[in-house]
């Protein structure tokens, strides 16, 4: 059973009904029904992501990712951490105050900096166990580009590769770029020989991530979160 019941989605959300049950169908398929979870959401705030928040590209995956998150988290909101250079922003989004969230985060952030994973992730982290949560949690993390500091992301996902967090990268822009080539060694980053289990997974949604179907979406960023389960019950990394 779902965590939000589609009539309290229908009363609070209406725009988000068809992304919510897009979800319900990719989460079946994976065997993830009654699964719960907390679920971030990271976005990449450098400067080349500039036409993807004017676009609407951000506020869509926003959309996409509490239509997710409803079935996995009954609070109807989603932490999310805007990053460049530093850390720009830790706020949240959700079901109630989704339209057009994202635009009134970034009208009161500053400039668009480079691009550096670690201490975006480190901010997840602190927040997760600040929480108390007892669920283990996906960390939808998107970013345009490769990290500055490619040592700092490795050593974070390697350590937190012992904590109950899965992160799945979803990388927007040119699929020839070799900008991403760093994020499918991150996925790829021996086990155990370099961390406990294999903690992430990669995706490219392309120049355009909207052309990229709900369904597809739904499937690509849940597809290796039951693999990662097993193996991190199996750990005792997250309880049984």
């Amino acid at each position: 059973m779902a965590a939000i019941s589609l009539s309290k989605v229908e009363e609070t959300a209406p725009a988000l009904v068809s992304l919510y049950k897009s979800a319900g169908v990719s989460l079946t398929k994976h065997g993830l029904d009654g699964q719960r979870a907390a679920v971030y959401l990271v976005v990449d705030y450098s400067g080349s992501m500039k036409p993807y928040y004017e676009d609407g590209t951000v506020q869509a995956l926003a959309d996409r990712v509490l239509g997710l998150s409803a079935h996995f988290d009954d609070d109807g909101t989603v932490p999310v951490i805007f990053f460049s250079t530093d850390v720009d922003a830790v706020t949240d989004i959700s079901l109630a105050d989704h339209r057009g969230r994202i635009d009134r985060i970034v009208a009161g952030l500053g400039h668009m900096g480079r691009t550096s994973y670690h201490l975006a992730m480190d901010e997840v982290i602190d927040h997760y166990l600040d929480s108390g949560s007892q669920d283990p949690a996906l960390v939808v993390f998107q970013t345009d580009g490769g990290p500055i500091n490619k040592v700092a992301a490795e050593r974070y996902l390697c350590k937190a590769a012992k904590l109950p967090l899965f992160w799945q990268f979803i990388g927007f822009g040119d699929r020839s770029s070799k900008q991403f080539d760093f994020l499918r060694r991150l996925d790829d980053l021996a086990v155990p020989d370099r961390r406990v289990v294999d903690n992430a997974g990669f995706f490219h949604a392309g120049a355009d991530p909207r052309t990229v179907s709900d369904g597809e979406l739904y499937d690509r960023v849940v597809g290796e979160f039951p693999k990662w389960l097993v193996a991190a019950r199996a750990q005792g990394i997250v309880r049984p």
